[in-house]
């Protein structure tokens, strides 16, 4: 039977004027051979909103600093069930839309676990994604991209 840690998390769909998505490729350290590629986010910290964190992930991993006020309501939330270094989580979590016309991602925030498991980024196209053959998360992501992106959002 498989315990699970619950995790609340925020993510971010972080969108340019092309309708490419930010993504970070990275690995599991206790499963270095499992690579994927992930949108910027992470854990909610205590006492924090989604929104906050959301806003607190993105200035980390990107350099990109919004107010979280900024974001809006989350365009999508799911929960998942997954391991990661030896422990295996169920985390609900909802996804923010930001569009930016352009971005110069800023990595220098990222934490000691980023820095040893994450190799790169790249912004996506969804007709890359959905063609590429690589693993990504969440499994889904060509479609909830769509959707969020023909919903829309204001500009930042």
């Amino acid at each position: 039977m498989t315990v699970y840690t619950p995790r609340r998390a925020a993510r971010v769909l972080l969108v340019d004027a092309g309708g490419r998505v930010l993504l970070f490729s990275g690995w599991d350290p206790s499963r270095p051979d499992h690579r994927y590629w992930f949108t910027p986010g992470g854990g909610l910290d205590p006492g924090e909103t989604a929104a906050q964190a959301a806003a607190r992930e993105l200035a980390e991993e990107t350099g990109l600093r919004l107010d979280p006020a900024a974001l809006g309501a989350p365009v999508w939330a799911e929960t998942v069930e997954f391991p990661f270094d030896g422990v295996w989580y169920r985390q609900e979590q909802e996804f923010f839309l930001v569009r930016v016309p352009a971005w110069e991602v800023d990595t220098t925030g990222f934490t000691d676990v980023e820095r040893g498991s994450v190799s790169g980024h790249r912004w996506w196209s969804v007709d890359e994604l959905a063609a590429s053959g690589h693993r990504y998360y969440p499994e889904d992501l060509p479609a909830v991209l769509t959707r969020a992106l023909t919903e829309g959002s204001a500009p930042c």
